[in-house]
């Protein structure tokens, strides 16, 4: 995109315009910031111009539309970009901001096909192929909004515009916001948007929670210039915001003032010296809890566009601020940042991938520096401009600005609120044959650091409330049993969601089945299908790393003694070797065949299963040889088993 060229071009033919004057006049209040009042000027003398005049038009068009893309007033600015192509005005960028322009309108597929004709001429241009991004990414927010409750605050809002809403001191019924309102000090309209400048203005809550008619904050802090974008200190005491002064002779710049409070008075505001010279911008300061003063400037050193930077407040005026790096700052705009708690940072950005206009993002710091960003999605974020956000201290709810459904592009001030998510966990811990368990406890182990211990109740059941997209590992145990881990991954979701964890802890004090162990028939070789069942006994014995086991297999009572005793052991041995081959130690295992010579003892569970064997009725042959030969098969199935049983709960521990 070379600009120079089309500029030069144009300002050569001012010269010999009949409108050169206006044009003139237009230029300067452009180059000075005053865009609402050039673009009023450029399109007098657009309309006044011969059609003939092609390039000139083109020229004038993009003019226009660069003022109004700057006021707000996207249809407008559309409208003007769209003329400038239209004359084959030679510099492409008319093309971006024209699809930049029909996505901040919601016309995701005229913008995709807008970047695209774009990216053609400037194939690697970040900020249409995040566009494009954001246009197909908005379809999909739109369809699935999150369950966030966003609402017009009508007793903030005015025919003029009000944005930046702080909530007071911590002090959850006052608000403070900048407005343009009536209200506001001086008479004369803003060159920069055709309101009248803004100042701060205070709306408290009655004894019934209601919102009361706003009022002009106390003090000295406003004039009759353009004050707003603010944030209060930690202890409540000082609020930093940004200041515009109009000067005829010098181009408009933000700075970053300083008001202090006494009682329900703010003193007169100080400049701070962000920066030593005096035309570098810095404008929506915010506090942090870690010391810093993070702010918005265009200034060399950045990433493009206008940058977050942030300073220690101790060091204004005597160190360089530091830029917050290419994770946060793309080669668009970053404004208006809230830091929220040491590592959360929430910003308005136009350059990463959104729904249009600036949306908002929420960006958490790792501990090696890094931020992880996530755009807030709709309906928080709109096709619009979304920006200025603050919360009511740890909930998730608060206030912030936008221009959408605004005609006129006019900011306004909404709240939001995530109604309660419950996320939970439940489950039993019982014994291996679902018995329940005296003293049993579970204690739950978050990736985030978190380490609670939850009692069972007396019916066997425990319960949780536990957090989306958190990884836990968790711990059943209780005296006289083996401890058993789980692990659960809940999905990052907004949604109420109950899961479901049992624990089903072994016994040291007699046998534990081991379910769903098979051989072929006369061999003593594991089958594939035992896998998941070995596999789970390695997990118990590297959750339970003092305890030493005896492995026992048994069989029927068909075939010889000695038979049935060489198979049980080689049986047993199987599964031994396949104990070691996962990593568990020789020394802690104890392989037994025991043949036939140990049948089984019906436990309650067994009976449960199978009502024709009596509970504690050993099944020997002489009771198994009373059954019907259908029962008499289920019966020795029982018997041919394999068990461990506890030797030992201080291996590792001499």
């Amino acid at each position: 995109m070379n600009k120079q060229l089309p500029v030069i071009l144009f300002l050569f033919l001012l010269f010999f315009s009949c409108k050169s004057a206006k044009l003139s006049d237009a230029l300067e209040k452009e180059e000075r910031g005053e865009y609402y009042e050039a673009a009023q000027i450029y399109r007098k003398v657009y309309t006044k111009t011969s059609s003939k005049k092609t390039y000139l038009r083109g020229n004038i068009a993009f003019r226009m539309a660069e003022c109004y893309r700057e006021t707000g007033n996207t249809q407008r600015a559309l409208s003007a970009y769209t003329n400038a192509i239209r004359y084959n005005y030679a510099d492409s960028s008319a093309l971006f901001h024209s699809a930049r322009m029909m996505h901040k309108l919601g016309r995701y597929a005229d913008a995709v096909k807008q970047y695209n004709i774009f990216l053609e001429i400037v194939p690697d241009h970040t900020l249409s192929r995040n566009g494009i991004t954001g246009c197909d990414s908005a379809l999909v927010w739109k369809k699935n909004p999150t369950i966030y409750i966003v609402k017009k605050m009508d007793k903030f809002n005015s025919r003029d515009g009000e944005f930046s809403p702080i909530l007071s001191g911590g002090e959850n019924d006052q608000v403070i916001f900048s407005s343009s309102r009536k209200e506001a000090l001086g008479d004369s309209k803003n060159a920069i948007t055709g309101l009248k400048n803004n100042d701060f203005f205070l709306v408290e809550q009655d004894e019934n929670g209601q919102w009361l008619k706003p009022k002009v904050i106390g003090g000295e802090i406003n004039t009759e210039y353009d004050e707003g974008a603010g944030t209060l200190s930690q202890d409540g005491t000082a609020l930093y915001y940004t200041y515009c002064s109009e000067e005829e002779e010098y181009p408009r710049t933000a700075e970053i003032y300083k008001s202090s409070r006494s009682g329900a008075e703010w003193s007169a505001g100080e400049r701070q010296r962000i920066f030593r010279d005096t035309l570098s911008m810095a404008a929506h300061p915010s506090v942090g809890a870690d010391g810093y003063l993070y702010f918005v400037s265009d200034v060399k050193g950045g990433y493009g566009g206008k940058d977050i930077w942030r300073i220690k407040t101790e060091e204004i005026g005597a160190s360089f601020p530091e830029n917050l790096g290419s994770s946060i700052n793309t080669p668009g705009d970053e404004m208006f940042p809230f830091m929220r708690e040491d590592t959360v940072l929430y910003f308005s950005s136009d350059g990463h991938p959104g729904m249009g206009g600036l949306d908002l993002f929420k960006a958490k710091a790792s501990k090696n520096g890094e931020w992880r960003i996530e755009n807030m999605q709709s309906p928080v974020n709109s096709m619009a401009d979304d920006f200025g956000i603050t919360f009511e201290g740890i909930n998730e709810k608060g206030f912030f600005s936008s221009n959408r459904n605004d005609a006129r592009g006019i900011d306004h001030i909404y709240s939001f609120e995530r109604p309660g998510i419950y996320v939970q966990i439940e489950g039993w811990v019982l014994d291996r044959e679902e018995e329940i368990i005296d003293n049993a406890s579970v204690r739950i182990v978050g990736k985030d650091g978190s380490n609670r211990k939850f009692i069972v109740r007396k019916d066997g059941t425990y319960f949780a409330d536990i957090v989306s997209g958190m990884e836990y590992v968790m711990l059943g145990s209780a005296p006289g049993y083996l401890n058993q881990k789980q692990t659960l991954t809940v999905p990052d979701e907004e949604k109420n969601e109950t899961f479901y964890v049992d624990f089903f802890l072994p016994s040291i004090s007699k046998p534990v089945l081991i379910e769903n162990i098979f051989y072929n028939f006369d061999q003593a070789t594991l089958r594939p299908d035992s896998k998941e069942a070995l596999d789970g006994l390695i997990a118990m014995l590297e959750d339970n790393p003092n305890v030493t086991i005896e492995l026992a297999a048994h069989a029927d009572r068909k075939g010889s003694d000695i038979y049935n005793e060489n198979l049980s052991q080689r049986r047993a041995q199987s599964v031994v070797d396949y104990l070691i081959a996962g990593g568990i130690e020789k020394e802690r295992l104890t392989p037994v065949g025991y043949g036939k010579s140990a049948p089984k003892e019906v436990t309650k569970n067994i009976t449960k299963q199978h009502e024709f064997l009596p509970e504690g009725q050993l099944l020997n042959p002489e009771f198994i040889e009373t059954l019907s030969p259908d029962k008499q098969e289920i019966a020795d199935q029982i018997n041919r088993r394999t068990e461990f049983k506890v030797l030992r709960t201080n291996y590792r521990l001499f």
